[in-house]
């Protein structure tokens, strides 16, 4: 098992390149897999009339011109992949249009990821499969009836998929997880499934994992209190290093089963940590022990095991014993 672990940059460069170049450096150093961009082209996926989802941009009139102001040139979108492939990790955008797509397919990207609002854009579907490459499907917005249309559309066109379980609410609360669907797309759809977190806390991706997602994908950010609409569901970087940390410890516990019938490695903790029976008061030859005069120390092996300690009741001391003094077979009869 080795879970795909994607950081989102989406637009917490807020338009500069030269920041989105710094997320890619600090990204570097976290342990993940890939960084994920959006490549927004305003004029062939938006139009004035589009609303903000959240009016978080003072600057920005309209939607349109936030989008407008997040674009990369060409140069840029090649400058970015470079700089991805200089420190090891793979690049990945979601498109939000098809001419979006064309400017991939220039840059060269591996594979899509397509968001949870594309997932009835058929047409974007028909652009991407069109490429052969493989596809993410967020589910964040989707019911099952417009997940089987997406599913049974790209699995006409042969396309190699897999869903992410995605809750599209930012920040998202506990009772929205939905870990459950995880199980439920395995079982409905029979390909890989993820979880697209956008809870703001480690243990999220940590518990989607353990329940099975095979990639893991969340919104990074420098700073919580940083500007743009996804920074309340975003992990900073301490966070991501530590988030990352603990899924390669879990797949490594889940790759080595510790076979529990099989204790020998322990033999030598095992005479240090375990105990043998002591008495803990001085007692004549002839005292018939009882329960109240027993103790257990450490280590084990001077005397008798502290588990045989009901063999030794009522039996009769065959020398006076002091005070702390280990107990043996001889001392009874």
């Amino acid at each position: 098992m080795k879970v795909k672990i994607i950081a989102e940059i989406a637009q917490a460069h807020d338009g500069s390149l030269g920041m989105a170049h710094s997320y890619i450096d600090a990204l570097a150093k976290t342990g993940v897999n890939t960084i994920k961009f959006q490549t927004h082209i305003a004029d062939a996926e938006s139009s004035i009339y589009e609303p903000f989802r959240v009016k978080f941009s003072k600057q920005d009139k309209t939607r349109f011109d936030y989008w407008k102001r997040m674009e990369f040139t060409l140069s840029q979108w090649h400058e970015l992949k470079q700089h991805c492939d200089d420190v090891g990790l793979e690049f990945m955008s979601s498109p939000f249009s098809n001419a979006a797509v064309d400017v991939l397919e220039e840059v060269g990207v591996s594979s899509y990821k397509i968001g949870s609002g594309e997932v009835n854009n058929l047409l974007l579907l028909e652009k991407i499969a069109q490429t052969g490459k493989p596809i993410i499907l967020s589910s964040g917005m989707s019911s099952y009836k417009e997940l089987d249309e997406a599913v049974n559309f790209l699995t006409s066109k042969g396309a190699n998929f897999s869903i992410l379980q995605c809750t599209t609410s930012y920040p998202t609360l506990p009772e929205e997880y939905g870990l459950n669907v995880i199980s439920e797309l395995k079982e409905r759809y029979n390909v890989p499934v993820g979880f697209s977190d956008h809870s703001a806390q480690i243990g999220t991706g940590i518990t989607a994992v353990a329940m099975g997602a095979e990639i893991l994908e969340f919104h990074a950010v420098f700073n919580k209190e940083m500007f743009g609409p996804d920074v309340s569901s975003s992990l900073t970087m301490p966070e991501i290093a530590l988030l990352v940390k603990s899924v390669r410890n879990f797949e490594q516990a889940l790759n080595n089963p510790i076979d529990k019938s099989d204790n020998s490695e322990f033999k030598d903790l095992k005479a240090i940590f375990e105990k043998s029976l002591a008495i803990n008061k001085n007692l004549d030859k002839g005292h018939i022990i009882e329960f109240s005069d027993l103790e257990a120390k450490k280590p084990a092996n001077k005397g008798i095991s502290a588990s045989k300690f009901q063999d030794v009741i009522g039996k009769e001391t065959t020398r006076v014993i002091k005070q702390w003094e280990f107990l043996n077979i001889e001392d009874i009869k």
